[in-house]
């Protein structure tokens, strides 16, 4: 059993090789005494002089030299575990009273034990003293993007110009983090503080120039992102989404919000295509590059856009005059929107306009395929696989795929996420009514609660639509997934469109604990190879 807990109930993962890849390979000790300074609290006698090279969360990830963090869980306080820490090698103990209490009822703690009043609130801001790793010469130039949707494509978008300007990067996201080495998976939007500042300091140590971070509301909110200072913050949109957590809509945006002070960031970019990216741009606290793609004013706005193979090319018309001409090769506006930002927060870190169109006629940076967003598994029928998980994705992954053709339905596939913002399940199923030809619900990742009752969820919302509006589409309910992909393609001809969408890059499905191998790209390739469809090559997508 974890002792710490994620947002998900999940334990926090330590990756496939454990938590010594996030870590750079020298750290200059750390005197306890100065980490009790940083904390404002006394370390005294010989403890003061024990030299601390690492900190951990999880007793299971201790190395020789940490800190480790003894935290309250869900079920069990972390200090129960102090003995699995000290015998992994952790110097030192830091807890609160509660934690303090259980270690003087066990045997003694043969290391220096710290307390604080909250343990939790001080731990980015230790990892990042520890680690040396913000801010300071010689850190990697770092962006952040936050939003409901677009996050993982901007920051690989991002990513992809940095790399086209000469710059070495790396990344920390939903998909995947890199660190100038292999990709490691991830299992979480963004790391644990812990974690972030070890790769921020491994990214250091191995010259990387650049990175970009995916900041999701559960980082700011669970504290995963505290003690890292932005050089650049972006701001995609704000819809429906989260409300498990943040309750309300002004919640959720307040979460955001905090993403835009002098704390977190130095500089921003926002998006003020909805109202709430207008509400951030003028409450913000550090200085403001506004954006548009949708006609609004702003410091740079999206014109000209045209259609160019699956993609669009378009020009960003900024201060002074300036223009860029831009194209991403994925569908959809919203990758038009995830492109501007990526090219203007870039050029909000000091990049000229004419070193940026140098770059984007040269690589074609936008065209990146990022994996389980918007990717392209065959033409004939199109088959796509897309991320999106709620009403405002799902309604424009269905825009951007819709064929302009007379003859070509559109079919989908999707469900919704157990124990997680219930209202949105109607909506979705309204939205996939409304813009799709067949709709096939079935099971996203159901975690604990009840997959029949979740379908039923989403399927009232469909059936209302289809019976209010006179919807001419069909509404199926098939389950396990697998035979609900395999059912859409059964439906579909050559001249058609499938989208499975909420689950994009993931390769299991939760199932009351229980981790179930389910992968759509997989499912979706293995359909349409039976049925003598031709599928694309794509080294990513196991068969």
């Amino acid at each position: 059993m974890s002792e710490i807990n994620s947002p998900d109930n999940r334990a926090v993962p330590e990756g496939p090789a454990g938590q010594g890849r996030f870590r750079p390979s020298n750290v200059e000790p750390v005197r306890l005494a100065s980490i009790g300074e940083a904390m404002d609290v006394a370390v005294p006698g010989p403890a003061a002089e024990v030299e601390v090279t690492g900190i951990s969360l999880n007793s299971r990830t201790v190395e020789p030299g940490d800190l480790y963090v003894a935290l309250p869980g869900a079920s069990r306080h972390g200090a129960d575990f102090v003995p699995q820490a000290i015998e992994a090698g952790a110097v030192a103990v830091l807890t609160d009273e509660a934690g303090a209490r259980l270690l003087a009822l066990s045997a003694d703690t043969p290391v220096p034990v710290v307390i604080v009043e909250s343990p939790r609130n001080v731990v980015g801001p230790l990892s990042a003293v520890i680690y040396r790793s913000q801010p300071g010469s010689g850190q990697p130039q770092l962006f952040g993007v936050t939003g409901t949707n677009g996050k993982t494509t901007t920051t690989y978008f991002i990513n992809s110009l940095l790399r086209a300007l000469g710059r070495s990067t790396g990344l920390i996201g939903t998909i995947e983090i890199h660190a100038g080495g292999d990709p490691i998976p991830s299992l979480l939007t963004t790391p644990e503080s812990t974690d972030v500042h070890a790769l921020l300091a491994l990214m250091r140590e191995r010259g990387l120039a650049a990175a970009a971070m995916e900041v999701s509301s559960h980082a700011i909110s669970f504290q995963r992102v505290d003690g890292v200072l932005f050089d650049v913050a972006g701001f995609t949109n704000l819809t429906q989404d989260h409300l498990d957590l943040h309750l309300t809509m002004e919640d959720y945006f307040d979460t955001k919000a905090e993403l835009f002070t002098p704390r977190r960031a130095r500089a921003a970019v926002v998006t003020v295509d909805d109202e709430w990216g207008r509400r951030l741009a003028g409450s913000a606290t550090v200085p403001v590059t506004t954006l548009s793609t949708a006609g609004a004013a702003a410091d740079w706005t999206v014109t000209g856009t045209a259609p160019r193979g699956l993609g669009t090319e378009f020009t960003l018309s900024g201060p002074d005059g300036t223009q860029l001409n831009v194209h991403t090769g994925l569908p959809g506006s919203f990758n038009v929107a995830n492109a501007a930002l990526a090219a203007v927060m870039v050029a909000a870190a000091g990049v000229d306009c004419a070193t940026l169109q140098a770059a984007l006629d040269e690589s074609d940076p936008f065209t990146v395929a990022v994996p389980g967003r918007m990717q392209l598994v065959s033409t004939e029928p199109a088959a796509i696989v897309d991320f999106a998980h709620n009403t405002d994705a799902l309604a424009r992954a269905l825009e951007a795929v819709r064929s302009p053709a007379d003859d070509a339905n559109l079919i989908v596939v999707f469900g919704a996420t157990g124990q997680r913002d219930q209202g949105k399940r109607p909506a979705m199923g309204a939205i996939a009514a409304r813009l799709a030809d067949t709709v096939i619900i079935t099971d996203d990742d159901p975690h604990d609660e009840d997959p029949a009752a979740i379908r039923a969820d989403v399927l009232a919302g469909a059936r209302e639509a289809q019976e209010k509006d006179s919807l001419p589409c069909q509404v199926l309910e098939v389950f396990p997934r697998a035979d609900a992909i395999r059912r859409a393609v059964e439906l579909a001809r050559r001249q058609d469109t499938i989208l499975v969408a909420g689950r994009g890059h993931e390769v299991w499905q939760e199932v009351k604990g229980v981790n179930l191998a389910l992968d759509d790209r997989v499912e979706l390739r293995s359909a349409l190879t039976a049925r003598g469809f031709n599928v694309l090559q794509d080294d990513r997508i196991e068969s």
